[in-house]
């Protein structure tokens, strides 16, 4: 969600290395792409809905309209929909907690490659109050650790939970977040990461184009860095490709 689509794709272009083409949704709408394989998508619509400059990850789901009554059923909000989004149906949602979600149903078949192995377009880490409590949450929401084919696994290191889909790495989720915290990073929070080949490079970009630095994490083999684009937009650029290997919260 953003204000200006063209602003938007003048600052992500050359610090993620994206191209962008019309989305199906409108003027306002474009998918990001890498290479030949979408990879996000920008609406100019945060005026218009009356709602923040955010990053949104949206999770496949096999029933928009069933995962959006789980939702409402354990406390929490569906904001938007399920209405049609591209070739399928999504809504706009929040935890118990406010974290920002939305969900969406393929009705019409994929037609786009996968990423390759090993890899990921981008990987999640939820801040919130209790992992523990989230991972109920999503779990009976999503049917995660189900037991059905194809549904993710969820796993424990240390003080997170790990969120495994189709043996490839999607999510940690991390306890500690404060819900009235004026800071953004310590409120509950669903945080994307963008991986890059050189988190300084794009870091560099991001500034030259008008992003500014909140937050820079490194070790000896993993580096990260939470930015904010022109209009608001919190994002994180990271060289680790899953979250497997990634930097403590």
């Amino acid at each position: 969600m953003t204000r200006d689509l063209e602003s938007a794709q003048k600052f992500y272009g050359p610090v993620m290395g994206w191209t962008f083409r019309p989305g199906k949704l409108g003027q306002e709408f474009s998918v990001a792409r890498r290479g030949d394989v979408p990879v996000a998508g920008i609406g100019a619509v945060a005026t218009t809905f009356r709602v923040a400059v955010a990053w949104t990850p949206y999770f496949a789901v096999q029933d928009a309209d069933v995962t959006a009554s789980r939702i409402r059923e354990r406390s929490g909000t569906v904001a938007v929909g399920p209405l049609a989004l591209g070739k399928g149906r999504g809504a706009l949602a929040a935890d118990r907690e406010g974290a920002g979600f939305g969900i969406w149903e393929r009705t019409e078949p994929a037609t786009s490659p996968p990423a390759p192995d090993g890899h990921s377009h981008a990987w999640l880490r939820l801040h919130t109050r209790s992992a523990f409590d989230a991972a109920i949450f999503y779990g009976e929401v999503l049917d995660w650790a189900s037991g059905r084919p194809g549904c993710c696994e969820v796993s424990y290191a240390k003080d997170e939970v790990i969120v495994s889909c189709g043996g490839r790495q999607l999510a940690r989720i991390s306890s500690g977040a404060v819900e009235a915290a004026p800071d953004p990073l310590i409120r509950p929070h669903w945080q994307v990461n963008f991986p890059v080949p050189d988190v300084a490079a794009a870091v560099a970009s991001a500034q030259k184009h008008g992003g500014s630095l909140v937050e820079e994490l490194s070790r000896r083999d993993a580096r990260e860095a939470t930015l904010l684009d022109p209009d608001g937009g919190l994002f994180t650029l990271t060289d680790v490709h899953n979250p497997t290997t990634a930097l403590p919260a």
